[in-house]
């Protein structure tokens, strides 16, 4: 049997005093034993065990994880369509700005500017109606013949030139259906022998660089991750490159997700026909 405490010991005596002073008044003798009860007879609250606090952890832990990646891809697509359309209403509200410098002062035409910078949306609606106007005006041999006069100008402007010039051979190379840049994902040695990485074929050397390589090479454009725009450009021999079928935009989600949005498998082979003749 357990050693009886002295709180316990000393625990009727109490009662009896407090019997004595209050007068056996039922209520008050109810409050004066739970005073004097002993605390180890009270409730306790039991601590949870160590590894259930942590199981509860990793789990939450887990959730807010797995909501954080569901919800990040439409968030960080909001707020790039919201500077994307900040920026496109900001230039349309200069360019309302300046026509009110050109055209005639009035009231009316003044406050019709306002509402029109007002308008939510209306300057992304503007710019996507002049370039399919544009677009639709350079496709036929007048707007071809206007297209060379604008860049022949362009081109005759000292400082302007270096840089139009540039963004054009980029943009036409990137963007033209008949270029041949980022049509073909492939698998090349980088940074040394024996570590791969994801580049895309851009063309072949030039005449003058292809002369001074021996064989056949081509021209690899290697991404870094997460950030695509840059990278390093190499000039590699055709046998030391491993075309992948992957399509392009499967090979830069590869990338930018750093190896973690992999490219489905490839599609089996068609079974080959059975090209043997039955016998009649």
């Amino acid at each position: 049997m357990p050693p009886i405490s002295r709180a316990a010991r000393l625990r009727p005596q109490r009662l009896a005093i407090l019997q004595r002073h209050l007068h056996l008044h039922p209520p008050a003798l109810a409050l004066a034993r739970l005073i004097v009860a002993p605390v180890a007879q009270l409730p306790v609250a039991v601590a949870a065990p160590a590894p259930a606090i942590e199981e509860s952890q990793r789990s939450v832990r887990k959730y807010l994880i797995t909501g954080l990646l569901v919800w990040m891809p439409l968030i960080i697509t909001i707020w790039v369509f919201a500077q994307v359309l900040g920026v496109v209403d900001n230039l349309f509200d200069s360019v309302l700005s300046a026509s009110k410098t050109v055209l005639p002062t009035s009231v009316e035409l003044d406050k019709s500017i306002e509402k029109l910078a007002k308008m939510p949306g209306l300057g992304l609606a503007v710019v996507l109606v002049v370039l399919g106007l544009t677009g639709m005006f350079v496709t036929n041999m007048f707007g071809q013949w206007w297209l060379k006069q604008w860049d022949r100008m362009m081109s005759n402007i000292p400082i302007v030139r270096s840089i139009y010039n540039s963004v054009k051979q980029v943009s036409d190379t990137l963007f033209s259906s008949n270029g041949n840049a980022f049509r073909e994902a492939v698998l090349v040695q980088y940074p040394r022998e024996g570590s791969w990485t994801i580049g895309f074929v851009t063309g072949k050397p030039s005449m003058e660089v292809a002369a001074h390589l021996p064989g056949e090479h081509v021209s690899v454009y290697v991404p870094t991750t997460p950030n695509p725009t840059s990278g390093f450009f190499l000039m590699m021999p055709r046998s030391s490159v491993l075309t992948l079928q992957m399509s392009v935009d499967e090979a830069l989600k590869y990338i930018i997700s750093m190896g973690v949005v992999a490219p489905p498998p490839p599609a089996p082979p068609a079974p080959a026909a059975n090209t043997r003749n039955l016998a009649g």
